[in-house]
C-alpha cells in the first residue's frame, strides 16, 4: 500500500530536479515510506493531486518545488489527516530560510535526499494557515508594490532565474518610479484603519523575501500579522526596502503590524495580489482568515521547538 505522494513542479528552480527524483525515492524507502510519484503539470494540478491523496489517506505529501508548489499543495490538504513535506527547489525559497534547511541549488544538490530523509523520521505536526478570498496560503498574501513585481516577473524561463535577486530589484525599482501607492481601508478584528501604503502584507510566518519581517510569528498560534508599509515615492520605496533588510522597520514610524485572525483590506481602485509568490487576479477587496492548526506539517523537532508556541 502506498503511504505518500511525491509531487515535483518539473519548472522549478534553476536545476531541473527530475534526475534527482530517484535519490528522494530511495531515501523516503529507507525510512519505511512506499511512494507513488506525479509531475505536476501546473498550481491547479498540484492542489488537485494533494487533495486526491488526501482523500485516498495518503500519510502524507511530498512536495518538490518552490513556495508556490508549497503553497499549492498545502491548499488540497487543509483539513485532512495527510501532513505535508515540503523539499525546496524553487529560486527563493523562503520556506526553507523559515525552517533552516538548504534548498536544492548548485552548491547544495544534495538536498533534496537529505531533506527526504530528515522529514521523513518526523511526526506531523498542526500549523494554521490562511485564506484569501477563498484561496488557501501558506505563509504570505501581499497587495501593492510586491505583488506588481511578481506579476511583472510571471512567468520566467529558467535562465532568467539565474538573476532572480538582481531582477526583482531591478523590476521593483522601476515599479516604485511609475507607481505611487493606495488608499486602503483596512478593518482587522476590531481595529479600523486607513491609511496610503506601499505594501500590505499579512505574514503566516517570520521571513518575508530573504528577510525576517516578523521575527516573534509562531505556526500554531491562530494569528497572523498584517504589515503596512506607508509612501508614495521611490524614496519611500527604498527606505521600505532597507528597513526590512535591516530589521529596522519593526522600529519604524511607516511600518506597522497588526495582529489578527480576519481582516479585510478595501481600495476605491485595484490593487494587485499575490500568494505565497504566485500572483493572483487583481481586485479591490480582499478577505483573510486564519485557519488555526488546519494543516499537518513535516518538519525537524529542533525546528518545531522555535517557530510552534511553547506548550
Amino acid at each position: 500500500m502506498v503511504d505518500t505522494l511525491l509531487i515535483y513542479n518539473p519548472a522549478a528552480g534553476r536545476v531541473s530536479v527530475r534526475p534527482f527524483i530517484g535519490g528522494v525515492i530511495r531515501a523516503l524507502n529507507d525510512h519505511g515510506w512506499r511512494v507513488e510519484v506525479a509531475e505536476s503539470l501546473n498550481g491547479r494540478h498540484t492542489t488537485q493531486l494533494a487533495h486526491m491523496a488526501a482523500q485516498e489517506n495518503f500519510r502524507a505529501v511530498f512536495a518538490i518545488g518552490g513556495d508556490g508548489t508549497a503553497g499549492q499543495a498545502a491548499a488540497g490538504l487543509i483539513g485532512s489527516q495527510t501532513a505535508l513535506g515540503v523539499l525546496p527547489a524553487g529560486t527563493t525559497n523562503v520556506w526553507a530560510q523559515e525552517l533552516g534547511i538548504h534548498a536544492f541549488v548548485w552548491p547544495h544538490m544534495r538536498a533534496l535526499s537529505q531533506n527526504a530523509r530528515l522529514l521523513a523520521g518526523s511526526s506531523p505536526c498542526p500549523m494554521d494557515v490562511g485564506v484569501c478570498n477563498g484561496q488557501p496560503f501558506l505563509m504570505w498574501a501581499g497587495i501593492g508594490l510586491d505583488a506588481m513585481t511578481v506579476q511583472k516577473l510571471t512567468p520566467r524561463k529558467r535562465f532568467e532565474k539565474y538573476l532572480s535577486i538582481t531582477q526583482y530589484a531591478a523590476t521593483t525599482i522601476w515599479n516604485a518610479t511609475i507607481w505611487h501607492g493606495m488608499n486602503l481601508h483596512v478593518t482587522a478584528d476590531d481595529k479600523h484603519i486607513e491609511g496610503h501604503y506601499l505594501l500590505a502584507v499579512a505574514t503566516n510566518i517570520r521571513h518575508y523575501a530573504i528577510a525576517e519581517i516578523s521575527p516573534a510569528a509562531y505556526l500554531d498560534d491562530g494569528m497572523m500579522d498584517l504589515w503596512l508599509f506607508s509612501g508614495s515615492t521611490l524614496a519611500d520605496a527604498f527606505r521600505v526596502m532597507f528597513d526590512i533588510l535591516g530589521g529596522q522597520h519593526i522600529l519604524s514610524n511607516q511600518a506597522r503590524c497588526v495582529p489578527f485572525r480576519q481582516a479585510t483590506i478595501e481600495s476605491e481602485t485595484p490593487f494587485s495580489l499575490q500568494m505565497d509568490g504566485e500572483a493572483m487576479l487583481g481586485t479591490e477587496r480582499i478577505f483573510i482568515e486564519t485557519l488555526p492548526q488546519k494543516l499537518f506539517i513535516l518538519m525537524p523537532q529542533a525546528v518545531r521547538d522555535r517557530l510552534f508556541k511553547p506548550s
